[in-house]
């Protein structure tokens, strides 16, 4: 498919952006605990420059002292920060992308342990169940407030930004002002539409007027705040076409959600590209400036028929844009089957930005640590034994980086594990996230030797300079009676479609594996029951994505049996005891399906580093867990090497 929309350029104000790609607002630590940019966050955003996105918008930087959100915010409260901007917009501007900077006061959802002052927001309601309730702002810290995005806006136009971005969306304090659900003020920034404005539109006279015509200037706002009483895509729609005619915005960011819905807000991989699509659509035809649309977007199909159809001036690609910083440049030469894919894990980008840590990216470990990617000097023969996720990533790692590289798989098919975890209900972009592994692999040189087991002898008799163990896992098969000789079916198997099940199962086991096979059968009909030792179901499943499972497992009327031990296993199904000593049984099934875990399956680790002294051991091979530390240890080794 030919993306000749997305590639077209545009006006946006001043600023000339020279496509429709563009790179969200993120959180992502790099920044130091000064508030400064660090080296890291310049190479960060410039990979994604690099990687042909026409605008970069840096993530929300802190304008007040008083609200800085987590320990490692980018700040614009002060001169001294201005010249570690400058690095990072030179980064974006050499590869010929725009830059604009998010300015933000967290309002409700900021930390009163960092910044020593209380939770600020248009009225006293607290963002959510167990958050401190925020104070009202006065009117005269309002008013000093406003004075402070003008001058973080001089500060951003200094540094070479071509834009500022207010954030006006997903409960922050400008956004505590537009929303009615929020603002319960009676002064002159409550009540009526045109009060609930007033703080968005003093910022933007202020910014205009202490940085001029020549910054563009954008706000982000939500479609919808997707709760009840809360902002509408009506609303919406009203709020932008205000935002452009009395205050005179240059460029409108439509995101949506407040954190009550952060399903809503980076959604997980059940959920597509488009999603917010009508919303966009209805405030669209309230305004003229340009329109920059976000929501899961990944590969750029429909991205080219929102900008095509007029639904959409561009499209932001958030989470996309770590996991693969050369999408744009990939879908403009055809080889999108050599993009890595954001499957909607959340598992390294969101929990780590929550904990003021430096994110990563399952799927793109190299992410935030472009700079350490060199050649290597020294040309080695590498020997991958295993072809799930880690090992492919560290065979066309090593190979991109000059290795010369030999993989080998025991079985027929590559992806490990991981190529299984597709097969439940919206985890479908996995397999694109496998196939891009190995199309890297083939991209790369990465010779691939299938249906073969490594031996120590073999090792000894290739004689490789470097090893990479990445033998994965096996199901976990715990010492109960009945369990190996009553016809259990291991969850793998299932999936992968070696065994068949009857229309009444049940899954013992009720962790992420348990549950998404319980969720894969009710989605065909089966009756489906599922046992955990733990006090609940899915407790190892991100938040996000368990909203939605719960609504399978009540949609599909999935029982949980939750707090049981299971003692022993028979044909039609198990006999289990509770923590207070009451004992039970569940019968009458046609299958038992074992989704208990796994663990590490390395048998040959200790032999071949008496071979081959450059041994590397990496992801389920040393424990079985998530397939976020199998590929970045697979990043390690490569590096390593």
């Amino acid at each position: 498919m030919k993306f000749e929309a997305m590639f077209q350029p545009i006006q946006i104000g001043p600023m000339t952006v020279a496509n429709r790609f563009v790179m969200s607002p993120m959180g992502n630590n790099f920044a130091n605990t000064d508030g400064t940019m660090s080296e890291r966050s310049a190479s960060y955003y410039g990979a994604r420059a690099k990687g042909g996105f026409g605008l970069i918008t840096f993530e929300a930087t802190v304008v007040y002292k008083e609200a800085k959100g987590g320990p490692r915010k980018p700040c614009l409260y002060d001169d001294s920060t201005v010249s570690s901007f400058q690095a990072a917009i030179a980064a974006c501007h050499q590869a010929g992308a725009k830059v604009s900077i998010q300015l933000q006061h967290a309002g409700p959802e900021g930390n009163t342990k960092i910044t020593g002052y209380p939770l600020k927001a248009a009225s006293a309601i607290p963002a959510s169940c167990g958050r401190e309730t925020p104070e009202a702002i006065t009117k005269e810290e309002l008013y000093r407030l406003i004075e402070c995005y003008g001058d973080a806006a001089v500060r951003a136009k200094k540094a070479g930004a071509d834009a500022v971005e207010i954030h006006c969306a997903h409960g922050y304090l400008v956004s505590t002002f537009i929303s009615a659900r929020t603002n319960k003020r009676v002064d002159e920034f409550g009540g009526s539409f045109e009060n609930r404005m007033r703080l968005p539109k003093l910022i933007i006279e202020n910014i205009r007027k202490k940085a001029g015509d020549s910054l563009a200037i954008l706000c982000r706002i939500n479609a919808t705040d997707d709760v009840e009483g809360g902002q509408t895509a009506q609303d919406a729609a009203a709020v932008a076409s205000y935002l452009e005619k009395e205050c005179g915005v240059d460029g409108l960011h439509l995101s949506r959600a407040v954190h009550l819905h952060d399903e809503c807000m980076w959604a997980p991989s059940l959920i597509h590209g488009g999603f917010s699509a009508d919303y966009v659509t209805e405030i669209k035809r309230a305004v003229s400036v340009p329109i920059i649309t976000v929501g899961r977007y990944t590969e750029p199909q429909y991205a080219e028929l929102m900008v095509a159809e007029g639904r959409a001036d561009l499209v932001a690609f958030g989470r996309q844009s770590i996991a693969d910083p050369e999408m744009p440049n990939k879908a403009k030469a055809g080889r999108l089957d050599l993009m890595n894919p954001c499957i909607g894990c959340l598992q390294g980008c969101v929990p780590n930005m929550f904990k003021g840590e430096p994110i990563t990216c399952l799927v793109n470990p190299l992410a935030g640590r472009e700079a350490d990617f060199k050649p290597a000097q020294t040309k080695k023969n590498v020997m991958v034994i295993g072809g799930g996720p880690g090992g492919l990533y560290a065979a066309f790692t090593a190979a991109q980086r000059g290795h010369a590289v030999t993989l080998y798989e025991k079985g027929d098919i590559l992806g490990g594990n991981m190529r299984l975890a597709a097969y439940p209900p919206g985890k479908g972009d996995i397999t694109n996230m496998v196939r891009s592994y190995i199309a890297k692999c083939e991209e790369y040189g990465v010779e691939m030797v299938m249906n073969t087991e490594v031996t120590p002898a073999m090792v000894a008799e290739a004689k490789p300079d470097a090893v990479i163990v990445a033998t994965g896992s096996n199901p976990l098969v715990l010492p109960i009676p009945g369990i190996n000789d009553t016809g259990v079916i291991h969850a793998g198997d299932l999936l992968d479609g070696k065994a068949a099940v009857g229309k009444k199962v049940l899954v013992v086991g009720g962790g992420m594996v348990g549950c998404e096979v319980a969720d894969f059968l009710g989605e065909l009909g089966h009756e489906v029951s599922v046992i955990e030792l733990r006090d609940q179901l899915g407790p190892d499943v991100i938040p996000e994505h368990r909203k939605f499972l719960m609504k399978d497992f009540e949609a599909y009327k999935v029982q949980g049996v939750t707090g049981a031990k299971v003692a022993q296993f028979f044909t039609d199904g198990v006999s289990y005891t509770l923590a207070d000593g009451t004992e039970g049984r569940l019968e009458g099934f046609d299958n038992v399906v074992l989704a208990m875990g796994y663990r590490n399956n390395d048998t040959i680790s200790e032999e071949i580093k008496k071979i081959v002294a450059e041994t590397y051991v990496i992801g389920d091979a040393v424990k079985a867990r998530k397939a976020l530390d199998a590929t970045a240890e697979g990043l390690n080794a490569a590096l390593e090497i």
